[in-house]
């Protein structure tokens, strides 16, 4: 990983802040907060930004290239779109990271440390600027669970359609073991009849 310094809240910082979507509605005054929070972290192809368990504060914008999110070493889908959040359940609820999330291809993201608060002037600042991230963060999980609860419901119909076939493959095999039965007894009866 290469990491930058904390940035600084000039307007060509502010001005790239603005081109991520989750950020447009942000006031410059507040960009300029987050900025001192925030640093730029480059990953190389298959580098670990977040590990599952871990339990660091940073949020993370991705600016280019994609993730792929993983539990328990099992993937479960890869992101490639640039200003994205990821990392901010931890905020949230304060648990450990419940995914690993690595790099895949060569991966830029907005590193956003929510523990360096004491870089704002004042505790209302750091407020003000927590409870915007906040806002962003409910938006973003509200969309992620609507995709889930979709995903879940054609996963469900998907094991009705199978279980509807389960009982005809079963009558089949039935069928067919019945069948071998019935060749084996057979063979078995001539071999002893000599017949």
């Amino acid at each position: 990983m290469i990491e930058s310094k904390y940035l600084k809240d000039d307007i060509k910082n502010i001005r790239q802040l603005c081109t991520i979507p989750a950020l447009k509605s942000f006031e410059t005054k507040d960009l300029a907060k987050l900025l001192k929070l925030s640093k730029i972290r480059q990953y190389a192809d298959g580098e670990i930004i977040i590990q599952e368990g871990a339990t660091d504060q940073w949020v993370y914008f991705l600016l280019s290239g994609k993730i792929r999110i993983s539990k328990n070493g099992v993937h479960i889908c890869t992101i490639d779109n640039a200003g994205e959040v990821f990392g901010e359940m931890r905020m949230i609820d304060g648990l450990s990271r419940s995914t690993s999330i690595h790099a895949q291809g060569k991966t830029t993201c907005l590193a956003v440390d929510t523990a360096a608060k004491h870089r704002l002037e004042s505790d209302d600042e750091a407020a003000s600027l927590l409870t915007l991230l906040y806002k962003i963060m409910a938006e973003y999980i509200s969309i992620r669970l609507r995709l889930s609860n979709e995903n879940l419901i054609e996963a469900q119909q998907e094991i009705k359609r199978l279980k509807k076939c389960i009982p005809a493959t079963k009558e089949k095999d039935q069928k067919n073991q019945d069948s071998h039965d019935k060749l084996v007894y057979t063979g078995i009866i001539e071999t002893i009849t000599g017949g």
